[in-house]
């Protein structure tokens, strides 16, 4: 091979002819000078990508030296970033993983040291030896990766180590739900226990238990029989909180057919002759989902409840309250519903959400679709 030095950081081939591009890349963590070339047909390729790379580099080179741990850009990024535009729950669990994990393991280590090869091995470590699941690594990652990438933009660090890290694959979790003839035994199992509405509608709604506990009276239009979807209660630690639906789509309308039509009139009904027995001990909040003396029943309360009923009656297979939801979408698919309304139903955002849930029915649909193909050619 004959390869002269034509310009700076550029050499030519006249065998291959080609333009090879010289890249010093600095050390890494050990010590190591990091090098990398590339190949160009022609000059004019080779010295735009020089240019670039230089000015790149030069902007790297340029950071401020900042005296600042990673633990305490955490915490600016908390304050300033976060806070100020998550929701309650999203803060909950960041500072979760920062306080129990983060913290303990990397925080001292200079924000601007932090490394790809530290990065790894945390994840390496929360895995082998505190026995957390990929998915739950992913979501350390993908926090880190959030603040890392902020403090990128603030010019704090010349790249992010996150993008030069191979995090867990996310592994699907297991969607499991009732065939329609478990949902009808089931049906027949709760009559007349408090779960029932809870049962129902999760069961034949596809509601979540947030939505089920943020569900008001004055949501239910008993005249037009329309339920609208429009906030959520959900847990941060031992708080309830309050909030608007998972997102936009998540609002929604739902008609009430005339199983859920009864069950909510009857606890309508039950709900105001206890009011009336209570008087003003009764603490009208206005929700749907409240125990015999009006104090709400909070999301935790419903899944373990709805557990112990399931574990209660061996005849049913496993499940949990979630798994109604999945139900739903598995029986509105059999009836043939099309993947986009059982979406519209549920509250996602796109189909695609749907499809990426719920992948047995994507596969039912396939084969049904490939049947009616071979049925038509005979």
């Amino acid at each position: 091979m004959s390869r002269k030095q034509y310009e700076r950081g550029i050499s030519y081939d006249d065998q291959r002819n080609v333009y090879y591009l010289y890249m010093d890349l600095g050390r890494d963590e050990d010590g190591r000078r990091l090098r990398q070339y590339r190949t160009f047909p022609t000059l004019t390729a080779a010295r735009k990508a020089r240019n670039e790379f230089l000015a790149k580099k030069a902007q790297a080179e340029a950071i401020i030296p900042v005296d600042m741990t990673l633990d305490q850009w955490l915490d600016v990024w908390m304050e300033e970033i976060i806070i100020p535009n998550r929701a309650e729950t999203t803060v909950y669990g960041y500072r979760k993983i920062i306080v129990n994990h983060l913290s303990p393991a990397m925080g001292h280590i200079p924000l601007q040291k932090v490394s790809p090869k530290d990065l790894q091995r945390y994840y390496a470590e929360l895995m082998r030896e505190k026995g957390l699941s990929a998915n739950t690594v992913r979501r350390h990652h993908d926090l880190l990766s959030a603040a890392l990438h902020a403090a990128l933009r603030q010019d704090l660090i010349p790249r992010c180590p996150t993008e030069r890290v191979e995090p867990p694959r996310v592994i699907p979790k297991e969607t499991r739900y009732y065939t329609s003839e478990n949902l009808k035994r089931l049906y027949q199992l709760v009559e007349g226990h408090w779960l029932e509405v809870v049962v129902h509608l999760a069961g034949s709604l596809g509601l979540r238990r947030e939505e089920i506990c943020g569900l008001r009276w004055e949501s239910v239009d008993f005249q037009l029989r329309k339920i609208h979807i429009r906030a959520a209660r959900t847990v941060a630690g031992a708080r309830v909180i309050d909030k608007e639906t998972k997102n936009r789509s998540s609002a929604r309308v739902l008609h009430m057919g005339d199983d859920i039509y009864r069950l909510l009139r009857q606890e309508r009904g039950r709900q105001n002759e206890h009011r009336l027995a209570m008087g003003p001990a009764w603490p009208n909040s206005g929700l749907v989902a409240v125990d015999k003396s009006g104090v709400p029943f909070s999301p935790n309360s419903l899944s373990l409840a709805f557990t112990k009923f399931i574990r209660s009656h061996d005849e049913l297979p496993p499940l949990t309250l979630h798994g109604l939801r999945h139900t739903f979408a598995t029986v509105a698919s059999a009836q043939g519903a099309p993947l986009f309304d059982i979406g519209k139903a549920l509250g996602h955002s796109t189909p695609a959400t749907t499809g990426r849930i719920y992948t047995h029915l994507v596969d039912q649909l396939h084969t049904a679709t490939l049947d009616k193909v071979a049925q038509a050619l005979k």
